[in-house]
């Protein structure tokens, strides 16, 4: 959904540097568009030399981001990024649809 603002076993703000770690890892594909790499690990298609190019990126990132702990990494590890796919769910159309189809 939405990263957590804070760690939560820690307690460290960490809601800051999701959007720098979503730049840190992603990468160009051949056509020029940008691709986001981050998730190429949990993919069962991908190669082991590919997932763990994956996860050594993402581990650089956090590096880079001052996330030291085992837990704030966790946070930013396993976060998915839905609010983009719920935005395009509107509840009001679902009630114009229904009062449709009973007349």
């Amino acid at each position: 959904m939405i990263i957590p603002i804070r760690c939560f076993s820690c307690g460290k703000v960490i809601a800051d540097l999701y959007e720098r770690y979503v730049e840190l890892i992603g990468t160009v594909d051949e056509s020029g568009d940008t691709m986001n790499d981050g998730y190429a690990a949990f993919f069962p298609f991908a190669s082991l030399h590919e997932r763990l190019k994956s996860l050594e990126k993402d581990s650089e990132a956090m590096d880079q981001l001052g996330l030291n702990r085992y837990c704030c990494r966790r946070m930013m590890l396993t976060h998915v990024d839905l609010i983009e796919k719920l935005l395009r769910y509107n509840p009001a159309e679902r009630d114009i649809i229904k009062v449709s189809q009973r007349n």
